[in-house]
């Protein structure tokens, strides 16, 4: 059995969440993971598979998905050429460089960036590591549900699972893994950002669709179309996936609320997903029918992020705040 780079990451009762939405509220904190999200599951997983005698892994992301890719080639001891777009945080740049890989800026968004990988994944042989659309990732992200019911125990079920969308591809994993545990009946709450918005835009045209712009600050949320993939279970009748949309404002509350109740701190992509419970978006669904009044208790994916620190949560403060 190859080494997994990925932790089996702590699953813990939030008292305060619990408190607003009336029910137990477990949080997997998957930001506890060693690049910082979820993502090293899906890119860990590919990589064993594809890279093993590569000569060298290329990766295009705003951030967390070249941070696992980043991670997993140093481990494996392949050179990672991460391409990213111009929105990307300096520090995002920093820690890529400290991880040993070769950072390449291109383009305004995540789309433009990831043109450009293809192209050098052809030109230079390099293994390409798709950062959400790919079946190798959804499998090895659904490894955090096997976890939940591991820790859960067999009597208990989730009422619900919440999750941040960006591409898609935690959503296709947390599904994976509902799938590998017979957990098809839990509703799915995909939570977006206004301006980062591809699912929901897809869901509501009923067909794949392409945003105009990135325009949300949740820039980890930010390919421009969702997977064709996520777009499929959301049309599945054997699925309920509920797709909702919250501000800047809504996710960056989100984020600080969490700090100051869970002492963690995490992106605006995950701020999107704890906005669920902290604008009371549960408790509506709840109300409207569309949530079961008295479910079991309700899992948060806490994807985590490492686009955050001190100084861009003040930035964000300055521009959504003001």
């Amino acid at each position: 059995m190859a080494e997994v780079f990925h932790l089996k990451t702590p699953l813990l009762e939030s008292i305060n969440m619990s408190k607003r939405v009336g029910t137990t509220v477990y949080l997997k904190m998957e930001n506890a993971q060693p690049s910082g999200s979820f993502k090293i599951r899906g890119i860990g997983h590919l990589c064993q598979q594809l890279a093993r005698h590569s000569k060298g892994v290329i990766c295009s992301s705003g951030g967390n998905a070249g941070m696992a890719a980043a991670y997993a080639a140093q481990k494996m001891g392949v050179p990672a050429t991460i391409i990213v777009p111009s929105s990307t945080p300096p520090l995002v740049v920093q820690r890529l460089h400290d991880q040993g890989a070769t950072v390449r800026i291109v383009g305004k968004v995540w789309d433009d960036a990831n043109t450009e990988a293809l192209k050098l994944a052809e030109t230079e042989g390099l293994t390409y590591v798709a950062p959400f659309d790919h079946p190798l990732l959804w499998e090895g992200h659904a490894s955090m549900i096997a976890e939940v019911t591991a820790s859960l125990g067999p009597s208990v079920k989730p009422g619900a699972v919440v999750v941040s969308v960006g591409g898609g591809g935690l959503l296709c994993g947390v599904i994976q893994g509902l799938k590998d545990v017979g957990w098809t009946d839990v509703p799915i709450v995909a939570m977006e950002t206004v301006g980062a918005h591809c699912f929901n835009a897809a869901i509501k045209a009923g067909k794949l669709v392409t945003l105009d712009d990135i325009t949300s600050e949740a820039k980890c949320l930010g390919a421009k179309t969702a997977c064709k993939q996520a777009f499929d279970y959301s049309q599945s009748s054997e699925l309920t996936i509920i797709s909702e949309l919250v501000t800047d404002q809504q996710a960056l509350h989100a984020i600080q609320t969490f700090l100051d109740e869970e002492r963690v701190l995490v992106e605006m992509a995950c701020g999107a997903a704890l906005a669920a419970v902290y604008s009371g978006i549960i408790v509506r669904l709840q109300n409207e029918g569309r949530l079961p009044a008295l479910m079991g208790p309700l899992l948060m994916i806490v994807c985590g992020g490492s686009t955050i620190n001190m100084e861009q949560l003040t930035n964000l403060k300055h521009k959504l705040q003001s």
